[in-house]
């Protein structure tokens, strides 16, 4: 299955709103259900934009999948101002009211996103933040369960970024991630998927055996796995666009015949679907706002057209069919 992120750009691009009905069979919230978006002030909690795109997933019969519950990072000022036991009962009541609202009307929910990173030295290598700081470890159980008695059908999914990498910081984020899902279903936890981001990055190392090897672990332990993210950074390809373009095309596609050879993977997701939308375009422009090179980590260009990448992919998918 193929889908991809969408932010509020389809509201108002109506070409880029009709990619996704001709594309997508699956769509993700891109920030309409973070916390920085459902609750960015105190008070009530802000539901529009999540609501308007599931309306737009039900009328064209597109799967809306929810990211993210709980993060450690795009926490609210004022909920990191909490006392830590403010900060608790908060935790639990915003897990009830999110998850709550949406019982019935999503594919699946990133229940915890991106638990694990090395770079804060933190036991077992995971993420510092709020939640950590509130309840170590067990802040992911606790999220799953809380979601759990509120919704019994959706599928629940762990979501990290960083695997393909094998390097230290990668390898490190799997051995984690590993224990932390051995844990989780041994302690009777509902957890239907793994999601593995799948932001390709050439400039480090990727084993495709390796990476497949961890991708069969991590199927042995009774999930499925999404690539919830998927897209290449461009940034160490020529500045030529054709060059880079196939480049970009290249890496995908060896990426894509290596994962979805594996039975467990069964959803592709892209984060956005053209490259003025990318979250690495934003960081570009935010870096350098006169940059003559933007990035094109994505399927269509800002015109709204197929780049060999998009050939790539289809490729990649109908080899998965006939294999």
């Amino acid at each position: 299955m193929f889908g991809a992120a969408a932010a509020e750009a389809i509201d108002h691009d109506i070409g880029y709103r009709d990619l996704y009905i001709s594309q997508a069979r699956l769509i993700t919230t891109d920030t309409a259900l973070k916390m920085g978006t459902v609750a960015s002030r105190p008070g009530v909690k802000r539901f529009e934009p999540a609501d308007k795109l599931l309306q737009f997933c039900t009328t064209n019969r597109i799967g809306l999948r929810g990211h993210c519950v709980i993060w450690n990072e795009w926490v609210p000022q004022w909920v990191r101002n909490m006392a830590l036991a403010e900060r608790r009962s908060f935790f639990d009541g915003y897990i009830e009211d999110v998850v709550g609202r949406y019982v019935g009307k999503l594919q699946s929910w990133d229940i915890v996103n991106e638990p694990f990173w090395p770079g804060h030295k933190a036991p077992g290598g995971y993420r510092l933040g709020p939640w950590y700081d509130a309840f170590g470890t067990d802040y992911v159980r606790r999220a799953f369960e809380r979601a759990g008695a509120v919704d019994k059908a959706t599928k629940f999914v762990l979501n990290e970024a960083q695997t393909e990498r094998d390097d230290p910081l990668g390898l490190a984020v799997r051995e984690g991630l590993l224990k932390l899902v051995k844990e989780l279903k041994d302690s009777g936890v509902r957890l239907d998927v793994v999601g593995l981001q799948g932001h390709l990055q050439p400039k480090y190392k990727h084993d495709p055996v390796r990476f497949a090897d961890f991708v069969h672990k991590l199927s042995e332990l009774g999930v499925d796995i999404y690539i919830t993210e998927f897209d290449v950074r461009d940034d160490t390809f020529p500045d030529d666009i054709r060059a880079r373009d196939e480049l970009v095309a290249k890496t995908a596609e060896a990426f894509l015949d290596n994962v979805l050879q594996i039975s467990a993977v069964k959803a592709v997701i892209a984060w956005e679907l053209a490259d003025q939308y990318s979250f690495y375009t934003d960081l570009a422009k935010k870096k350098d706002p006169s940059a003559a090179r933007l990035p094109r980590p994505l399927p269509y260009d800002s015109n709204l057209q197929k780049k060999p990448l998009w050939f790539a992919m289809q490729r990649a998918f109908t080899n998965a069919r006939r294999a």
